[in-house]
């Protein structure tokens, strides 16, 4: 149980109210919202000044990719050939490696005011496709793994890489949906190609097999408010048509589920040449539009397909920095939004790790491609960033409300970047350098950019990234 005072907080449709005092239970959900005079420092009351919101929810992640910023910006190219060096990076990871960069990546998040991160995974094998946990995977004439001696028993584990993750997430404090995700194709009509092959699970059957042995693996090892397993299909290119059957009769019905859906025209040009619809109409065919899907991107798509998704009442992941990064396009967020769906936030390939920009970044290019101004309210955008997840994620997303998860951020009003706005305008104009302070589930983990049990996150990350350049 913990007791936090906050100067200023946002509190949603009611807008900014000052001196709120939250109390928590034992498992870090609000139990009372009042409001009292700024607490005596002896009282042992949190003391949260400046702006505080519900702390950001990332809906949709690629640890790994954080290995590639400031790295893939030479020469022209597009998403195709940025591909290329991204598949060199997941060649790279071994379980051990890969824990130690997804923590420094979770612990980058958490001080940029994240508190809970959608990872959709899929580097599952090794770099051969052989399964780890397997007596005779990777094995060498003397029977020993192939892997690298620094992972250590991590190598002989079932689930290893999957487990590296949930680690990483339990040591830097963020809640983790892992989005173990289904790949069998390296497009479609094409098997995978070699740099593919750690992605996939041979079949349908065997992906969803392994799924809920990595479900019972998980639940048994950490706290469900904290770290759970949900599910994910690649894309239309990753999973066959004569999949989705099965996985939409077999997939418990309690599990988010994600795909990157029509981020590329050429996506939507082998769909249709193949299936005669777009990749929507394909989910649609199969009974997989509903409100549990999280469609990530949906950057090209019809009005039938905005259609489809808003009736279907799915959530729409966007990505805007992401998305301009890679020069993918800008999406039709604000008439998914009109039109019924759900629109969240997420960093994707880490472009950038900060939620106030993706915000930012989502209005702009509303903006820049419509005209006109104001096309999503700062509350708007607040809640894309934080509660907009809620169906997305298998652990709690953040509001200041009774029974809602105690994680929030806190923002200084009065930076070089922030003076002078309106506390409820701050996702207009601060940055995660004006974040002063996250908690997560009432317990304080980052202040000043540092994170209170890891230290300083870009020495973490400066490590990781030279052990996998």
């Amino acid at each position: 149980m913990s007791r936090i005072w906050c100067e200023r907080a946002w509190l949603g449709p009611e807008g900014v109210a000052d001196n709120i005092l939250l109390d928590t239970d034992d498992g870090g959900a609000i139990t009372h919202v009042g409001t009292a005079p700024r607490p005596d420092p002896a009282a042992g009351v949190l003391t949260l000044d400046g702006v505080v919101f519900p702390a950001a929810a990332n809906a949709h992640s690629h640890a790994f990719h954080r290995a590639l910023r400031g790295r893939t910006h030479t020469g022209r190219g597009d998403f195709w050939t940025w591909r290329e060096q991204m598949y060199r990076a997941a060649g790279a990871l071994t379980p051990a490696k890969y824990e130690r960069l997804a923590t420094a990546v979770f612990a980058e998040m958490v001080t940029a005011g994240f508190s809970s991160v959608a990872e959709f995974h899929y580097v599952h094998h090794r770099p051969d496709g052989a399964a780890y946990g397997s007596a005779a995977a990777g094995a060498g004439p003397d029977g020993a793994g192939s892997g690298n001696q620094d992972d250590g028993d991590d190598e002989a584990a079932e689930h290893a890489m999957e487990l590296a993750l949930c680690r990483a997430a339990a040591a830097a404090g963020i809640r983790l949906t892992l989005l173990d995700t289904c790949y069998l194709a390296g497009g479609i009509g094409k098997p995978l190609a070699p740099e593919q092959q750690r992605f996939g699970d041979g079949d349908v059957h065997a992906w969803l097999d392994r799924l809920d042995s990595l479900r019972k693996a998980v639940a048994a090892r950490f706290d469900p408010a904290q770290i759970t397993v949900g599910a994910a299909l690649h894309s239309v290119r990753g999973v066959p048509e004569s999949a989705l059957p099965v996985i939409a009769e077999r997939l418990s019905p309690k599990l988010p589920l994600h795909i990157h859906l029509s981020e590329q025209p050429a996506e939507n040009e082998a769909c249709q040449a193949e299936y005669g619809v777009t990749p929507a109409g394909l989910l649609a065919r199969h009974g997989l539009l509903s409100p549990r899907l999280s469609a990530v991107h949906a950057t090209h798509l019809t009005d039938e397909d905005i259609v489809l998704l808003g009736g279907a009442g799915a959530t729409v992941v966007m990505c805007p920095t992401t998305e301009a990064d890679l020069a993918d396009g800008i999406g039709p967020a604000r008439a998914l939004a009109d039109a019924g769906a759900m629109i969240a936030l997420g960093t994707d390939q880490h472009a950038v790790v900060d939620p106030w920009l993706e915000m930012r970044a989502l209005e702009h290019g509303e903006r820049l491609a419509s005209g006109q101004r104001g096309r999503f309210t700062p509350d708007e955008l607040l809640q894309a960033a934080s509660a907009g997840a809620r169906a997305a994620m298998a652990t709690p997303t953040a509001g200041i409300a009774l029974g809602m998860a105690c994680d929030l951020v806190a923002v200084k009003p009065d930076s070089m970047r922030t003076v002078g706005s309106g506390p409820g305008q701050l996702p207009l104009t601060a940055t995660s350098a004006d974040v002063t302070a996250v908690v997560v589930g009432g317990e304080l983990l980052a202040a000043n950019g540092i994170h209170s049990r890891l230290g300083q996150p870009a020495d973490l990350l400066a490590a990781a990234l030279k052990e996998i350049a």
